[in-house]
Protein backbone atom coordinates (compact mmCIF):
# COMPACT_ATOMS: atom_id res chain seq x y z
CA UNK A 1 0.00 0.00 0.00
CA UNK A 2 1.50 3.32 -1.11
CA UNK A 3 0.87 6.64 0.63
CA UNK A 4 2.61 8.86 -1.89
CA UNK A 5 1.06 9.54 -5.27
CA UNK A 6 3.63 9.37 -8.05
CA UNK A 7 3.96 12.28 -10.50
CA UNK A 8 2.65 11.62 -13.97
CA UNK A 9 5.52 13.67 -15.38
CA UNK A 10 9.02 14.43 -14.08
CA UNK A 11 9.35 17.51 -11.81
CA UNK A 12 11.48 20.25 -13.44
CA UNK A 13 13.72 20.79 -10.38
CA UNK A 14 16.51 22.38 -12.41
CA UNK A 15 14.20 25.07 -13.74
CA UNK A 16 12.81 25.70 -10.25
CA UNK A 17 16.31 26.00 -8.77
CA UNK A 18 17.37 28.38 -11.55
CA UNK A 19 14.27 30.54 -11.01
CA UNK A 20 14.92 30.67 -7.26
CA UNK A 21 18.55 31.67 -7.88
CA UNK A 22 17.50 34.46 -10.26
CA UNK A 23 15.01 35.82 -7.70
CA UNK A 24 17.65 35.68 -4.93
CA UNK A 25 20.18 37.48 -7.15
CA UNK A 26 17.64 40.21 -7.96
CA UNK A 27 16.89 40.68 -4.24
CA UNK A 28 20.60 40.85 -3.39
CA UNK A 29 21.18 43.43 -6.12
CA UNK A 30 18.31 45.56 -4.81
CA UNK A 31 19.62 45.37 -1.22
CA UNK A 32 23.14 46.33 -2.31
CA UNK A 33 21.76 49.27 -4.29
CA UNK A 34 19.79 50.48 -1.26
CA UNK A 35 22.82 50.10 1.02
CA UNK A 36 25.00 51.98 -1.46
CA UNK A 37 22.46 54.80 -1.72
CA UNK A 38 22.27 55.03 2.08
CA UNK A 39 26.05 55.12 2.48
CA UNK A 40 26.28 57.78 -0.23
CA UNK A 41 23.73 59.93 1.63
CA UNK A 42 25.58 59.45 4.94
CA UNK A 43 28.93 60.32 3.35
CA UNK A 44 27.44 63.28 1.48
CA UNK A 45 25.87 64.60 4.69
CA UNK A 46 29.17 64.19 6.55
CA UNK A 47 31.03 66.10 3.84
CA UNK A 48 28.45 68.92 3.96
CA UNK A 49 28.74 69.27 7.75
CA UNK A 50 32.54 69.04 7.83
CA UNK A 51 33.83 72.21 9.51
CA UNK A 52 36.29 74.48 7.79
CA UNK A 53 39.73 74.31 9.38
CA UNK A 54 40.49 77.26 11.58
CA UNK A 55 43.44 79.42 10.63
CA UNK A 56 45.14 80.89 13.63
CA UNK A 57 44.04 81.17 17.25
CA UNK A 58 40.38 81.15 18.20
CA UNK A 59 39.20 84.56 19.45
CA UNK A 60 38.58 84.78 23.20
CA UNK A 61 35.03 83.80 24.18
CA UNK A 62 34.48 81.82 20.99
CA UNK A 63 34.34 78.01 21.03
CA UNK A 64 36.58 75.91 18.84
CA UNK A 65 34.85 74.47 15.77
CA UNK A 66 33.18 71.10 16.21
CA UNK A 67 35.41 68.38 14.76
CA UNK A 68 33.96 66.32 11.93
CA UNK A 69 32.82 62.79 12.74
CA UNK A 70 35.50 61.54 10.36
CA UNK A 71 38.11 62.87 12.81
CA UNK A 72 36.61 61.23 15.91
CA UNK A 73 37.43 57.75 17.20
CA UNK A 74 34.96 55.96 19.47
CA UNK A 75 35.44 52.92 21.70
CA UNK A 76 32.08 51.16 22.14
CA UNK A 77 31.89 48.97 25.24
CA UNK A 78 29.15 46.45 25.94
CA UNK A 79 27.98 46.93 29.50
CA UNK A 80 24.55 45.34 29.07
CA UNK A 81 25.43 41.68 28.51
CA UNK A 82 23.58 41.47 25.19
CA UNK A 83 25.81 39.57 22.80
CA UNK A 84 26.80 41.65 19.76
CA UNK A 85 25.32 44.94 21.00
CA UNK A 86 28.64 46.81 20.92
CA UNK A 87 29.54 45.46 17.48
CA UNK A 88 26.19 46.50 16.06
CA UNK A 89 26.50 50.00 17.51
CA UNK A 90 30.09 50.34 16.27
CA UNK A 91 29.01 49.38 12.76
CA UNK A 92 26.27 52.03 12.85
CA UNK A 93 28.76 54.66 14.00
CA UNK A 94 31.10 53.81 11.14
CA UNK A 95 28.18 54.14 8.72
CA UNK A 96 27.42 57.55 10.26
CA UNK A 97 30.93 58.72 9.38
CA UNK A 98 33.00 58.22 12.53
CA UNK A 99 36.70 57.49 11.84
CA UNK A 100 37.09 54.49 14.12
CA UNK A 101 34.44 52.69 16.11
CA UNK A 102 35.73 49.60 17.83
CA UNK A 103 33.64 47.22 19.95
CA UNK A 104 34.69 45.67 23.23
CA UNK A 105 33.30 44.53 26.57
CA UNK A 106 33.00 46.73 29.64
CA UNK A 107 34.59 45.43 32.83
CA UNK A 108 31.26 45.63 34.67
CA UNK A 109 27.52 45.85 34.01
CA UNK A 110 25.96 49.30 33.59
CA UNK A 111 22.33 50.20 34.32
CA UNK A 112 22.26 53.01 31.76
CA UNK A 113 24.24 54.02 28.69
CA UNK A 114 26.67 56.93 28.76
CA UNK A 115 29.27 58.75 26.67
CA UNK A 116 32.66 59.56 28.18
CA UNK A 117 35.13 62.03 26.69
CA UNK A 118 38.76 63.02 26.99
CA UNK A 119 39.59 66.66 27.85
CA UNK A 120 38.79 68.94 24.93
CA UNK A 121 36.27 66.56 23.31
CA UNK A 122 33.08 67.48 25.22
CA UNK A 123 31.20 68.96 22.24
CA UNK A 124 31.92 65.91 20.11
CA UNK A 125 30.75 63.71 23.00
CA UNK A 126 27.50 65.67 23.19
CA UNK A 127 27.02 65.18 19.44
CA UNK A 128 27.66 61.44 19.80
CA UNK A 129 25.16 61.29 22.65
CA UNK A 130 22.63 63.08 20.45
CA UNK A 131 23.40 60.76 17.50
CA UNK A 132 22.82 57.68 19.64
CA UNK A 133 19.96 58.95 21.83
CA UNK A 134 21.97 58.78 25.05
CA UNK A 135 21.35 61.40 27.72
CA UNK A 136 24.41 60.96 29.96
CA UNK A 137 27.73 62.61 29.02
CA UNK A 138 30.68 62.78 31.43
CA UNK A 139 34.44 63.29 31.37
CA UNK A 140 36.60 60.20 31.20
CA UNK A 141 38.03 59.97 34.70
CA UNK A 142 40.26 56.92 34.30
CA UNK A 143 43.09 56.08 31.95
CA UNK A 144 42.39 53.69 29.14
CA UNK A 145 44.88 50.91 28.47
CA UNK A 146 47.68 51.95 26.12
CA UNK A 147 46.19 49.95 23.23
CA UNK A 148 43.00 52.04 23.49
CA UNK A 149 44.63 55.45 23.92
CA UNK A 150 43.71 56.56 20.38
CA UNK A 151 40.00 56.90 21.27
CA UNK A 152 38.72 60.34 22.18
CA UNK A 153 35.24 59.12 23.12
CA UNK A 154 33.98 56.03 24.93
CA UNK A 155 30.39 54.88 24.49
CA UNK A 156 29.22 52.43 27.16
CA UNK A 157 26.03 50.56 26.37
CA UNK A 158 23.99 49.99 29.51
CA UNK A 159 20.88 47.94 30.20
CA UNK A 160 18.44 50.73 29.30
Amino acid sequence: MEHVQPFNRPFPWRAAALAAAVVALAELTALLALAGAHLFRVHHAAVKTRPVAATGPVPKGQATPLRARSRVSVLVLNGNGISGAAGTKATRLLAAGYRHATAGDASQAYASSLVLFRPGWQREAQRLAHDTGIGAVAPLDVRLPRAEARYQLVLILGAN
